[in-house]
């Protein structure tokens, strides 16, 4: 039986110590100084997130989870594929001449305006009716032609850009992104060449910046952190408006599409994937013509696959910090792909735990990769200077402190893929203990809560793994799991600090665990 509480934390911690006693009993020590201000935290973590496609966000489970993350986790703008394709009804043609119909746009943007989720745009695929050829991906057909008439494709744009204006206010749409269409490197997204997408881009900005100048657009929006210089000296030499910079990484050495989820995929080992994509673009950037453009990673995650069991085991929630505080420097927002495993590619998935790209599955079960973005929106906006490499501490206006910290290692074997190893129950060894000093607290009582995931702690996928992954979830089983991995506190305490005493806490580490340790101030 799984505890909850600190003693059950020791515990566990000796029985992994004893799975890997090579790791030995070392103590990682992490001060945290209330008085060692680095500066503002920022939402790097917290700008944008993604979803598969926009007809799946008229879907009650769809927008009922969407609200869970977006209280959680704090996302303030989500982007999404197939806002023109024809499942949302966008477009057709009565001889000759273009009938718009914004309903199924509107129910959806609706939604997210009142839940205050801003719209990142991501402006495709193209309608059935202004397409100029029959080339389709995914399960929903998005059609991935150029437009037959490039002048009634900025036609379209323009109107609806319009209709947004009409609808939300210019001071509100002034506030969001608009990207222009999604991976045009990769032909199975784009049926042209790069040429023809900087038309497209060029013509989509005019058309955009024709109906408002302070509207914001960018791109090129390509997978592997492609096309950045060549899209820039484009802009630059054709007058061509762009406001800030989109493309994406995954975190997989080769490969950048599966469709239908069928390749093997391998977590890189590499230290620097993600990462180094980041800083590499940022630098790209800055050398270029135009060096303060913004940069919006606007896919990232631990595999391009959702067939990918990583993404549903409780190494993801160390990956996702352990990338996010290596680029929180240098991107300005970091799209996690996606919120939900409600995400039809290829179809609707035909189990409750696939490998799914999503925070959350199908049935509401939150997943390890959920409370990473849970901690980290639990961080006060005021960062502390902290030595320890895989931490991130904060302080609020209310005197409380925050430590989110937490050990990455990359446990695949040589010549096994994530597909085989990750579907296994996953040992961690232990990496001894994590010492924490709070220096320079106010003196006073706070109540200081910790909170906890890793390895059968807020980790569902081993209770699916315990149930020998039944193909269907019954009721009782799914209210089981969401119990078990329910994110409470895993240990609570009351604590006076006295004038100039240190506030020191020990916890035990095994390899992937992350731990967020709350010090709020009482009265």
């Amino acid at each position: 039986m799984r505890k909850y509480g600190l003693a059950g934390a020791l515990s566990l911690c000796l029985v992994a110590g004893a799975l890997g006693a090579q790791s030995g009993n070392r103590t990682r020590q992490i001060d945290i100084d209330v008085n060692a201000v680095q500066g503002p935290l920022g939402d790097v973590f917290r700008r944008c997130v993604g979803a598969g496609r926009a007809n799946e966000g008229l879907r009650a489970d769809w927008q009922r989870q969407l609200r869970q993350a977006k209280e959680a986790c704090g996302f303030e703008y989500i982007r999404m594929h197939g806002l023109l394709t024809d499942d949302m009804g966008v477009y057709r043609e009565e001889r000759g001449k273009a009938v718009y119909n914004w309903q199924y746009i509107d129910e959806l943007y609706d939604f997210l305006v009142d839940l205050k989720v801003r719209p990142f745009v991501e402006l495709g695929f193209m309608p059935g009716g202004l397409a100029s050829g029959n080339n389709t991906i995914f399960w929903w057909r998005g059609n991935v032609t150029p437009p037959k008439d490039y002048g009634k494709w900025s036609d379209l744009v323009a109107a609806l850009t319009h209709h947004w204006i009409e609808r939300y206010g210019l001071d509100e749409v002034k506030k969001w992104y608009f990207e222009v269409w999604n991976e045009p490197n990769l032909r199975g997204f784009w049926a042209a060449d790069q040429k023809e997408y900087f038309h497209l881009y060029s013509v989509t900005a005019n058309s955009i910046k024709g109906v408002n100048h302070d509207l914001r657009v960018g791109g090129p929006a390509t997978a592997g952190a492609a096309w950045v210089p060549e899209f820039i000296r484009y802009c630059v030499d054709n007058k061509t408006p762009v406001d800030f910079i989109t493309t994406h990484t995954y975190g997989v050495d080769v490969g950048y599409l599966d469709e239908f989820g069928g390749r093997g995929t391998v977590l890189s080992k590499n230290p620097e994937s993600i990462i180094g994509d980041v800083k590499r673009v940022r630098k790209q950037i800055k050398e270029s013509a135009i060096p303060s453009l913004p940069l919006h990673m606007t896919e990232w995650s631990s595999s391009y696959t959702p067939a990918d069991p990583v993404h549903d085991s409780y190494v993801s929630a160390a990956y996702i910090l352990e990338k996010l505080k290596g680029a929180i420097e240098d991107a300005d927002s970091m799209s996690y792909w996606t919120f939900t495993d409600i995400f039809e590619e290829a179809g609707p998935r035909m189990t409750p735990f696939h490998g799914g790209f999503g925070l959350v599955n199908y049935q509401d079960i939150k997943k390890p990769a959920f409370r990473a973005y849970e901690y980290l929106n639990k961080l006060g906006p005021t960062r502390l200077r902290c030595a320890d490499p895989n931490s991130l501490t904060a302080t609020d206006s209310r005197g409380g402190v925050q430590a989110l910290f937490w050990n990455f290692t990359n446990p695949i074997p040589d010549k096994v893929n994530n597909q085989q190893f990750f579907v296994t129950d996953v040992k961690p060894h232990s990496k001894g203990t994590a010492k924490l000093r709070f220096a320079n607290l106010k003196p006073g009582a706070y109540r200081l809560v910790v909170y906890r995931v890793g390895y059968r702690i807020n980790d569902p996928f081993a209770d699916y793994l315990d149930l020998s992954r039944p193909s269907q979830l019954t009721r009782p089983q799914v209210a089981k799991i969401q119990q078990r991995n329910n994110g409470k506190p895993v240990h609570e305490e009351s604590v006076r600090v006295g004038p100039g005493e240190t506030l020191v806490r020990e916890y035990p580490m095994r390899e992937n665990d992350v731990y967020l340790v709350t010090v709020e101030r009482r009265g």
